[in-house]
């Protein structure tokens, strides 16, 4: 069975993506600020193992980005994720869907633009307090919705220019901090128990999630059938070796000591083997990192807002376009306004756990939409990506980000039910209206 037949608009798009870009793409996307304090709160949960819990995660990924694979190579459609699940299950499901990228966009940019204000905060005490963290973030939130409504082109080549350099502190940190690393510190006495496991797991989704993020622009990648597997696959190995090397070096410095900076832990370690500047080396990298995820993720996702508006699931007046600029401004405007609030009341843990529920919850719909994408033998003009046993993968995954999500508390789940129950609500409004 073919895809469905590609919009007419969609026609007009140039397939010019291959594998190195669409690589360099993800794992742009997937490196972030939280890898910055990441590395002192899993070892506040799970201590010596924490390496151990980037391994186990990794694995978790790898069965996920399978299904991705297998998914991606049989449906070429503008969308990513939505469009693999609203081929398989139909414009409802997919609708749900984009709810769930949306509370992922939303909750991951308001914690890491609290990653930046603490950061900007230890790097200048002046902004460590409450009023100093609500000044950064209403500048920074101000300023990139001034921006953003004005228009971004040159913005947005910027983005690609502070992605890459925030990847240059990291590769300083491990290449220099590897010679410092004290073996005993580093040592696992004892598998540290299922919990702990998935409740590092759980947080460290976090590090990982991106992926489906920069598989968006299907429609824009040469032969995905044969470039989606190979850059996904690429970028989770390369990503996944970066991660286990920030986590023994800053663990094999600091110790014990690790789990008690939550603020700027590799700022901390490199402090120990570079001295001052080392610590203002991680501090400004951590900085940039934050400030580009936050630059990338307002040129984006403040989109999502106005395509409800245009599809009259919220009302049309979120799709409003500037008069003069072209741009989505009520959109832009009522995005910022939500990461104001909610970086100012939750802390990055409980924005990431949050964020990664809803995340795994996508996952599981594109799992299942692989296995039905498969059983309905869809496929685009290539032959779709073909591994031994692929049934297994997606039903595998599936089982995995289950137990996984057993480790999550019934709030969090409480609070992304009412997102997708008020989104059906606005789905049925919506169909009501056009009969």
């Amino acid at each position: 069975m073919k895809e469905p037949d590609v919009p007419q608009v969609e026609r007009q798009l140039i397939r010019a993506l291959g594998v190195p870009s669409l690589t360099a793409n993800i794992v742009n996307t997937t490196i972030g600020a939280g890898i910055f304090v990441l590395p002192a709160l899993v070892a506040a949960k799970i201590g010596p193992a924490s390496p151990l819990a980037f391994l186990v995660c990794a694995v978790v990924m790898a069965l996920v980005v399978t299904s991705f694979a297998i998914a991606g190579s049989r449906v070429s459609l503008t969308g990513g994720l939505y469009a693999y699940v609203e081929v398989a299950f139909g414009r409802y499901v997919g609708f749900l869907a984009g709810i769930l990228f949306f509370l992922t966009a939303i909750l991951s940019v308001s914690g890491v633009i609290s990653v930046f204000a603490a950061t900007v905060g230890a790097a200048a005490p002046i902004f460590a307090t409450k009023i100093g963290h609500f000044a950064v973030v209403l500048l920074v939130l101000g300023s990139l919705a001034w921006i953003n409504i004005r228009g971004v082109r040159a913005g947005a080549r910027a983005v690609g220019t502070v992605t890459l350099i925030k990847v240059v502190p990291l590769l300083i940190f491990v290449c220099a901090g590897i010679f410092f690393i004290r073996p005993e510190t580093i040592v696992l006495p004892a598998w540290p128990g299922t919990k702990p496991m998935g409740d590092a797991v759980l947080l460290l989704i976090f590090a990982f999630a991106g992926i489906e993020v920069a598989l968006v622009p299907s429609g824009e990648v040469k032969n995905p059938a044969r470039t989606v597997p190979r850059a996904i696959y690429i970028s989770l190995i390369l990503t996944t070796v970066l991660y286990i090397l920030i986590q023994l070096v800053a663990q094999g410095i600091l110790g014990g000591e690790l789990a008690h900076d939550p603020n700027a832990p590799l700022a901390q370690a490199a402090a120990r083997f570079l001295g001052k500047s080392g610590r203002t080396l991680m501090l400004v990298g951590a900085t940039i990192s934050a400030f580009g995820f936050v630059t990338s993720d307002i040129l984006s996702s403040p989109r999502i807002i106005f395509a409800f508006g245009r599809d009259r699931v919220l009302p049309p007046w979120f799709a409003h376009v500037h008069p003069r600029f072209h741009t989505p401004d009520i959109a832009i405007l009522t995005y910022c306004v939500i990461v104001f609030v909610l970086s100012l009341n939750s802390t990055f843990q409980q924005l990431a756990i949050l964020a990664n529920v809803a995340v795994l919850l996508l996952y599981v719909l594109c799992c299942a939409a692989a296995l039905e994408l498969m059983r309905r033998n869809v496929r685009s003009d290539d032959a779709p990506f073909h591994i031994p046993g692929a049934p297994i993968f997606p039903l595998l995954a599936i089982a995995v980000i289950v137990w996984v999500l057993a480790h999550a508390t019934a709030k969090e789940f409480i609070v992304t039910a009412i997102c997708l129950a008020v989104g059906s609500l606005l789905f049925l409004l919506r169909r009501a209206v056009a009969k």
